[in-house]
């Protein structure tokens, strides 16, 4: 299997350090709690004078069942009735945002996230669609980008055709492994005729993009395991593929508790799972879009990168570059004009906060001149795996060499060790360097020696 590039196994482990996926910038772990409803409200005010089109993000935190590698935000139960009173909190939660936000603005971008969102009925997702319509006004655009993740165990043809009367164009099913053993091992049992049953449907649906979700470092994986999973979901030909890196801290999570640390692969070998990865699917016509998304050619994502208009976000990357993200539902994430805001992580306290008649923020941030500059170089280099300093200057009406000058002081190891090109005003990953992109990254951060290590994952 030839290599898109020469690998460097030692270069990188030696950059396997702890480091920030960089959702946001700042962190999350820079948000204060002394950020309320007022500073959200005002945020809100200063988005509508700018006129920015929204994006919705709808927070479905319950699963019928633990996958035993799960970090996310989530409520177990097999009881499907839970859902109702929470469809009723979110539209509570939209009553109170609806004064707040010119809903002239296009709802260019909608994202059901979990927690499993197929957990819900196909009548409470119509539910769901009808109250979100009601209090925004959804978009009927062929431009619009709207999204849900499916748990294939929990979706069959009519849940698509569901979907798409709903006006979802675009779908992200949960594979992590085809392999039964390392499936066992994780507790998600997930034959591979059920997810090639879904996107064989919503290929025939005319679902504009579908994108399967994969996870290397599991429990008994090996290279070729993993090789027999990326060959089986090659054929299946999705437009997007996303290979996540498990991070595995059983110490914060505990569904994790149920992973033997002996049975994870060994540095050495979850390397040369990478390996095999980018090679096959950038053999595959796949375009590496950074981390640990890959795309066809002609998708939006690819596409957006070559125009210079993709952009990161709590959602990984994304198309809709001018968009003000709205985060609806229990721990979900706004980024409106200059501020981060997050609502409760607990379903007790969100569920309060809305039946006082308050907004559930928790805590968030307004962004300094200093973090806008930083966030903006950051993002850059996550989304272009470039960084033009002339450009940043102009931006901001700073001297950027002069201004981000420890940055570059930083970055120069990276460019001895072949990571990084610096060709006058322009910095530019190399192959091997978007690998380590968040280590790029970290150069611009003034905020991460504020934060402990061992609160982030490892990069590869």
């Amino acid at each position: 299997m030839a290599d898109p590039f020469t690998w460097d196994a030692a270069l990188l482990r030696r950059y396997d350090t702890h480091g920030p996926r960089y959702s946001s910038y700042p962190t999350i772990y820079s948000f204060s709690d002394d950020f309320g409803e007022q500073a959200y409200l005002a945020a809100l005010a200063r988005s509508n004078a700018d006129g920015r089109p929204l994006s919705l993000y709808v927070h479905i935190p319950f699963c019928r069942r633990t996958c035993h590698y799960c970090a996310c935000n989530k409520i177990v139960t097999r009881n499907a009735k839970v859902a109702e009173p929470y469809i009723s909190r979110l539209d509570r939660e939209m009553v109170l945002l609806r004064p707040h936000l010119d809903t002239r603005r296009e709802v260019a971008q909608l994202h059901w996230g979990g927690g499993t969102p197929s957990f819900l009925s196909l009548d409470q997702m119509s539910d769901l669609i009808d109250r979100l319509d009601a209090r925004f006004g959804l978009s009927n655009s062929r431009h619009r980008d709207y999204a849900i993740e499916i748990d294939p165990r929990e979706a069959d043809v009519f849940t698509l055709r569901h979907l798409q009367a709903l006006g979802f164009n675009r779908l992200s099913l949960g594979v992590q492994d085809l392999d039964p053993h390392v499936q066992r091992a994780i507790n998600r049992i997930q034959p591979r005729i059920l997810t090639e049953a879904l996107l064989d449907e919503a290929d025939r649906l005319g679902f504009r993009s579908l994108n399967l979700d994969l996870i290397y470092g599991l429990p008994l994986q090996t290279r070729d395991s993993f090789a027999a999973t990326l060959e089986q979901v090659i054929a299946m030909a999705p437009a997007r593929i996303s290979v996540f890196n498990y991070a595995h801290m059983p110490e914060r999570f505990t569904a994790q508790r149920h992973i033997r640390a002996e049975d994870l692969p060994g540095p050495e070998e979850k390397l040369a799972i990478l390996r095999t990865t980018v090679a096959m699917l950038t053999g595959a016509g796949y375009v590496h879009i950074g981390m640990d998304h890959f795309a066809r050619s002609n998708d939006s994502l690819a596409i957006a990168q070559r125009k210079g208009t993709l952009q990161r976000n709590f959602q990984g990357y994304s198309s809709h570059a001018q968009c003000d993200l709205v985060g609806l539902g229990v721990s979900a994430i706004s980024c409106i004009d200059d501020v981060y805001a997050q609502n409760h992580t607990r379903l007790a306290d969100y569920e309060a906060a809305l039946d006082a008649s308050h907004l559930p923020t928790a805590r968030g941030i307004r962004l300094t001149f200093d973090d806008r500059i930083r966030r903006h170089a950051i993002e850059q280099l996550m989304c272009d795996m470039e960084l033009d300093l002339n450009e940043i200057s102009e931006t901001f009406g700073i001297d950027a060499p002069r201004y981000l000058a420890g940055a570059l002081e930083r970055l120069e190891t990276l460019r001895r060790d072949g990571l990084v090109l610096i060709d006058g005003h322009r910095i530019v990953a190399t192959p091997l360097g978007r690998l380590l992109i968040r280590h790029l990254a970290m150069a611009f951060d003034a905020r991460l020696s504020l934060t402990p290590d061992d609160r982030f994952s490892r990069i590869v």
